[in-house]
């Protein structure tokens, strides 16, 4: 067994044990006790983080293992916002100092970061970054749609300064600083509001290279997209064998038949978009954000058609699925977004 199939085992097997494979619910917004053991016993948050910072020092292929993991049972953890795009955030600035501070307290788990970048658009580019910042290192604006923002222990932020975009690290307890949490369509995701208002922030490092962390964290979450889009087609197959319509069950139709092989085409099609790496990194996560976002909306639709009544029930876990779908869609930029940025570029996957 090679390295990716044990870790993808051990995850699998964690999660299992800890959530009995459903969608998790989390009102404080991710799992403390499962976050700490995907921590302690295997090590997520440090996957893509440098040994010399307390890291793994794997790679995003394997953070993407684990976010397709997680993404199957719905697990709200802080993966997604702070061990990848606030720890990429922070490699990708270049500053040895602000790394050798805070990255081996993300990489264990123990500090949860975050990052504060787009407006109430959601535009996620250099050209809607929301905050600005003065040469002496003062910021307003207020970022929308931040991951676990709310209960973060380190605030990032990319500003407008005169010397171009850069990242700041904000003190949590600045007065300037309003943390707000905010409604979210999908309940295993916990988004909040940053409101800056003279609030001090510290540079990390030179230019911030915004559209490389973006290309990033969409290939980070088209696999944990990919991840719920398969459990959402196992969960929709065992149904259609179980439920029964004119004396057999629904899954001998033919019709049925033909519309499931059609989404597991789907799902692996968005999988292999997802890990591919022939092409230069901007395609590949343009690629991976429209396909996957538009495989897992499809595939959370038919799961409900295919339940019927149950589907749409709040005890059942296709309306966590669905929502799941549509938020993750618009986040990082909608599908339609990234189909204009790719424009008439020729695509060899």
């Amino acid at each position: 067994m090679d390295a990716a199939a044990a870790l993808r085992e051990v995850l699998r097997a964690l999660l299992t044990r800890h959530c009995g494979g459903a969608a998790v619910r989390s009102a404080r917004g991710y799992d403390h006790g499962l976050w700490a053991r995907l921590c302690g016993e295997v090590g997520v948050a440090g996957l893509a983080i440098p040994e010399k910072y307390g890291g793994a020092g794997a790679g995003l292929a394997e953070a993407q293992l684990a976010l397709e993991e997680l993404g199957r049972v719905l697990a709200p953890t802080p993966m997604l916002g702070s061990a990848v795009i606030a720890a990429q955030a922070l490699l990708l600035a270049g500053d040895d100092d602000a790394c050798e501070r805070l990255l081996p307290g993300i990489a264990t788990g123990e500090r949860i970061a975050t990052l504060a970048w787009t407006g109430r658009t959601g535009a996620w580019s250099a050209d809607e970054v929301a905050c600005r910042a003065t040469e002496a290192g003062v910021l307003d604006g207020e970022a929308h749609y931040v991951l676990d923002g709310d209960h973060a222990d380190t605030l990032l932020a990319v500003a407008h300064s005169p010397a171009g975009l850069r990242l700041y690290e904000l003190d949590t307890a600045d007065p300037g600083v309003d943390r707000t949490a905010t409604p979210a369509l999908d309940i295993t995701r916990r988004l909040a509001r940053i409101a800056l208002r003279g609030a001090h922030g510290r540079p990390v490092g030179g230019r911030f290279p915004v559209e490389r962390l973006r290309d990033i964290a969409c290939l980070a979450l088209g696999a944990e997209q990919v991840g719920a889009a398969a459990r959402a087609l196992e969960l929709t197959v065992a149904y259609t064998k179980q439920r029964v319509q004119f004396g057999q069950a629904i899954g001998g139709f033919q019709a049925l038949q033909h519309r499931l092989a059609d989404l597991y085409v789907l799902v692996e099609s968005a999988r292999s978009a997802c890990y591919a790496t022939g092409e230069t990194l901007t395609v590949r996560a343009a690629v991976a954000k429209v396909y996957c976002s538009e495989t897992l909306t499809t595939v959370a639709a038919e799961m409900i058609q295919m339940h019927g009544g149950i589907g749409i029930t709040w005890e059942h876990d296709a309306q966590l699925y669905f929502k799941r779908a549509h938020g993750a869609a618009h986040l990082l930029g909608s599908p339609q977004a990234h189909l204009e940025r790719l424009g008439g570029t020729a695509i060899n996957l």
